[in-house]
């Protein structure tokens, strides 16, 4: 109890500016990351006599990684508008969170299928 009144220092202000940051740099980071399994599973198929299997799920990935990247872009920008609204961010629908969720297993299921 510093200075004698008894009660606690006040809490600082609360910026919600920067929960939206994190959540946008969180999305970012994870596209990056459905990146680098593309790129290394198209280089795991074109790599040692390249089968048209290995090729197909080459593709796949990069596709997988466009619609992942494609609803990470959408809602960074819903997040950036809300907060330059001032208003509060919406949850992700759950259509869109089964989407991100479905691009993300079948990269990763991709990226193991090459892999092995």
């Amino acid at each position: 109890m510093i200075g004698g009144t008894g009660e606690p220092p006040a809490a600082p202000g609360r910026d919600p500016g920067l929960q939206a940051e994190r959540t946008r740099l969180a999305w970012r980071r994870t596209t990056l990351s459905a990146a680098v399994v593309a790129v290394l599973a198209v280089r795991t198929a074109l790599r040692e006599a390249p089968s048209s299997g290995a090729m197909a799920v080459g593709a796949a990935c990069c596709a997988l990684w466009l619609a992942f990247t494609a609803l990470a872009h959408a809602r960074v920008r819903e997040i950036q508008d809300a907060s330059a609204r001032g208003s509060r961010i919406r949850s992700l629908a759950l259509p869109v969170a089964a989407a991100v969720s479905l691009c993300t297993v079948a990269t990763a299921a991709c990226g193991m299928w090459l892999a092995v």
